[in-house]
């Protein structure tokens, strides 16, 4: 017995020697603290909070201003959230950042709300344009967006840009050219890349007008017989793209394919790795759109990540930051003859069945068996159909196992396909071009379809995989708000009702496909967009409350503080000082030096509630 309470007695105190040798060690603090903050967490364990602790770039404690704080050490940065929104950073699952290396070239009308501040703006670079460059707008806006309600005319542009070649483009729909800019790219001449649907507005006396009204790839085309960027100009641009981008709180993207493939495309992705200046998360997928050797698209890809830069599905390849820069399959387009380009101001492209059925059985049988995940831009439900139908039949031949697809856009799907797309395990990326081009639609196809284009309740309520996405920067406007906005009032940005009301979603709902949504097809759905621990440390700092102001005022929104990885990387206001500081613009006549690459942002910081 006296042998058992000595053990006891000694087994005591080496447990008080242990108590007093872990109070002596140094306490380890977060690295970050965010307090004093109104926190949407996504969580159903704590929806809501007023704190939150980052530690090597992950959130792992939230909760209130007492708990969190008392995490803090003499090396913790503290941030007062000034009793503003804070939100999971924003992912954008379909947009085209690195088509936008030559960024600083262009003019950008993106929420610009007049027509004659637009012209203004052409003048005023038209005038700091040197001799041999172009003065351009290249996607972002839409006509319906200007008090003006209108397209500017060939009239006003030359008066703009009198003495310069000059370029205006609607989404991939119009182009506007001026004389010397249809002499270069040779308006009326074989040199002229003359795509089908391609039209060559013509006047009363046979005289080309400069108005081209087109699909996407006699755009690209042209735009690439205009000057070209340096390699010091595109990483340049890159910079600038990211940091518009974090400015509305975007954390995270995909990148849905380029004109130029893996692994060139990525050369100033990768110097901004380098440098240590990559300030978003740029998991992408593949498309050799400038390489198909005599084969297909899906041949190209596959040769290039097996034998020119092998990379699996999934892999990351950024050193440092998780989900950095990360290979996740192929697509928008598997085959140039399938792509059915959206252009709602013309009715729709239906592609011939039998191809799509026969194309897509070919390709996505390769695709599956090598568990590459793949994503095809479908906007109408009349090529929805075959091409599930090919789904279908290559499913039960080669299953897909798991294997992660997707239907990029998919406006008019039915509630029939939904059900489809489901079963067989896939995701629907939906985009927000109709509150650009809705009164375009309108005109189109009428009033009562768009009004439930796309089912966006359906799709919601059916659980399907589901994300709303921009298709920045051409396309439409990289603003994620503005498609907030629209899901949630109903309005497009003319101020017309194109959404009915049963049809529209509750604000939760609308950030959930922006956050939750969106990471399902990055493969991370249980690290993004929730603010919670374990989760990764993207988040953003709102300049007004989205759960409380006026549904009008939703598409106006943006960050005034974003981070990334535990970093700041974007600040706004008082927050100005704690994000880094941004390399010149270059070169020096470019207009997102004098004009940004969204009107007016630095206005934004507004009301807390």
């Amino acid at each position: 017995m006296k042998t058992l309470i000595s053990l006891m007695i000694i087994v005591a105190a080496l447990d008080i020697v242990a108590l007093r040798a872990q109070s002596d060690r140094p306490f380890i603090g977060a690295d970050m603290i965010v307090f004093n903050a109104r926190i949407t967490t996504q969580s159903l364990t704590q929806p809501e909070a007023s704190a939150l602790a980052v530690k090597r770039g992950r959130i792992y404690a939230v909760g209130t201003d007492a708990e969190i704080l008392g995490l803090k050490d003499n090396t913790t940065k503290v941030i007062d959230a000034d009793g503003r929104r804070l939100i999971p950073g924003l992912m954008d699952a379909h947009v085209h950042v690195l088509n936008e290396r030559n960024y600083n070239y262009n003019v950008r009308w993106d929420g610009v709300p007049t027509l004659e501040r637009a012209l203004e703006m052409l003048s005023e670079q038209a005038k700091r344009t040197p001799e041999g460059q172009w003065v351009k707008v290249i996607g972002g806006w839409s006509p319906y967006q200007f008090k003006e309600n209108r397209y500017p005319t060939m009239e006003e542009l030359r008066k703009a840009v009198p003495n310069r070649p000059s370029i205006v483009q609607y989404a991939y729909n119009r182009a506007f050219l001026n004389e010397l800019a249809m002499k270069a790219v040779g308006v009326g001449t074989p040199r002229f890349p003359m795509f089908p649907g391609t039209v060559l507005e013509k006047d009363s006396q046979g005289n080309y007008t400069g108005v081209v009204d087109a699909y996407t790839f006699t755009f690209s085309t042209m735009e690439g017989m205009a000057p070209q960027p340096s390699f010091e100009e595109q990483v340049n641009s890159l910079t600038y793209v990211i940091n518009d981008l974090n400015r509305f709180g975007v954390t995270s993207v995909i990148d849905a394919g380029s004109h130029w493939g893996y692994p060139e495309a990525f050369a100033p992705l990768q110097s901004l790795i380098k440098n240590n200046r990559l300030n978003i998360r740029v998991p992408f997928i593949d498309l050799q759109f400038s390489d198909v050797s005599g084969g297909t698209l899906v041949d190209a890809e596959i040769e290039a990540i097996t034998r020119k830069a092998p990379i699996s599905p999934g892999e990351n390849i950024h050193p440092t930051m998780e989900h950095g820069y990360e290979y996740e399959g192929t697509g928008e387009v598997l085959r140039l003859a399938l792509h059915d380009h959206e252009n709602f101001d013309r009715p729709a492209v239906i592609v011939d069945k039998d191809s799509m059925r026969l194309y897509i059985e070919e390709d996505v049988t390769k695709l599956v068996k090598r568990r590459i995940p793949f994503r095809e831009h479908i906007s109408y439900n009349e090529n929805i159909t075959p091409f599930l139908d090919a789904l279908e039949k290559v499913n039960r031949q080669t299953p897909f196992d798991g294997l992660r697809w997707s239907i990029e856009h998919a406006e008019t799907i039915s509630p029939e396909n939904i059900e489809r797309v489901k079963k067989l395990g896939g995701g629907i990326a939906l985009d927000d071009k109709m509150a650009l081009h809705g009164d375009g639609f309108i005109k189109t196809y009428s009033r009562e379809k768009a009004l439930h284009t796309p089912l966006l309740r359906r799709l919601v309520d059916s659980g399907i995989p589901l994300a709303m996405t921009t298709d920045g920067f051409r396309a439409s406007s990289f603003n994620p708000w503005i498609g907030i906005g629209w899901t949630v009032s109903g309005k497009s940005v003319s101020g017309s009702e194109i959404l009915a009301k049963e049809n529209r979603l509750t604000r939760q709902e609308a950030l959930k496909l922006f956050t939750l949504g969106a990471a399902w097809f990055s493969h991370d759905e249980h690290e993004k967009g929730r603010i919670a621990p374990g989760n990764l440390a993207d988040f953003a700092l709102l300049s007004a409350d989205y759960f409380t102001i006026p549904e009008d005022e939703i598409k106006d929104v943006s960050s005034v503080l974003t981070v990334v990885d535990g970093r700041v990387v974007f600040g706004a206001g008082k927050y100005s000082s704690l994000a880094p500081r941004l390399s010149e613009v270059i070169p020096a006549w470019a207009p997102i030096k004098y004009f940004g690459g969204y009107y007016n942002t630095k206005s934004r910081v507004g009301r807390r509630n």
